[in-house]
């Protein structure tokens, strides 16, 4: 029995990293020996695709401009999330609920819905373009999914809790900080990770409210089509290069996110 389920989750783990492998492969090869067969490795290994991405300014600053608006929009999501997990988590006021369902229905509206007020709004106030209108509308959608999460994980904390700490002599701000954050970070972690994947992997938003200046990677991939036809091999490398900050994401909250899971919000 034991080895029959080795056995499955051996075949399924190839399943998995299958595409990978492939994206990996790609990226190694010229356009022309991708186009040309099917090869389980490549014929004469290139890094060229590589080089390109690392010496043309218009490719690298792709991958900082996703950087940093991911980077913002997380850490903006979880500082507004985490009071407002608390207060739907302690206290009950007329309309919680209500808001609360409220908060979460923006997550599950399209991004679509939003980009025309996105648009208008951010270049009347002049963050069209910037790393900053990316971060800022991603919000809108990641904040509510923390909320969610992270209620769930204050929820789990005894209400004993917060009485012991003010017996202790803790104000409200150093009970949050020194004594509620602590005791969630799984929750925070697991609310990290999925405030960057949504960030790192949304492109309609992203394309939209950037044109030059802060260019995401993800738009910039879309451009490897042209009149000669698609450059396989510089989509292949990109893509693979956008697999490292997840992986490494998922490194560090690895453990944060096995406990999260058992919270019971996700």
């Amino acid at each position: 029995m034991r080895i029959g389920r080795q056995l499955i989750l051996g075949i399924y783990f190839l399943f998995i990293m299958l595409p990978i492998y492939w994206l990996v492969n790609m990226s190694f090869k010229t356009n022309e020996e991708i186009v040309s067969g099917l090869t389980l490795w490549p014929t004469s290994w290139t890094w060229e695709h590589y080089e390109r991405i690392f010496t043309d300014p218009s490719w690298y600053m792709g991958y900082i401009n996703s950087l940093q608006y991911v980077t913002i929009n997380t850490l903006i999501s979880l500082t507004l999330a985490l009071p407002a997990a608390y207060a739907f988590s302690r206290y009950r006021f007329m309309g919680d609920k209500h808001l609360f369902f409220w908060l979460l229905t923006n997550r599950m509206a399209p991004p679509a819905v939003f980009l025309l007020p996105f648009f208008q709004l951010y270049s009347e106030l002049k963050l069209f373009d910037t790393v900053w209108a990316v971060a800022i509308a991603h919000t809108l959608f990641n904040i509510p999914i923390c909320v969610w999460i992270l209620e769930g994980a204050i929820s789990s904390i005894p209400k004993e809790l917060d009485e012991m700490a003010s017996l202790d002599g803790y104000s409200f701000p150093g009970f949050f900080t020194k004594v509620l954050i602590p005791q969630i970070r799984s929750g925070i972690g697991v609310a990290a990770f999925f405030c960057f994947m949504f960030s790192w992997v949304e492109l309609l938003l992203a394309r939209t409210l950037t044109s030059v200046n802060a260019k995401p990677i993800a738009a910039i991939m879309t451009r490897t089509k042209g009149a000669a036809g698609t450059d396989w091999g510089m989509l292949a490398s990109a893509g693979t290069l956008t697999i490292i900050p997840g992986l490494i994401i998922i490194w560090f909250v690895r453990h944060h996110i096995a406990k999260g899971f058992a919270l019971g919000r996700v």
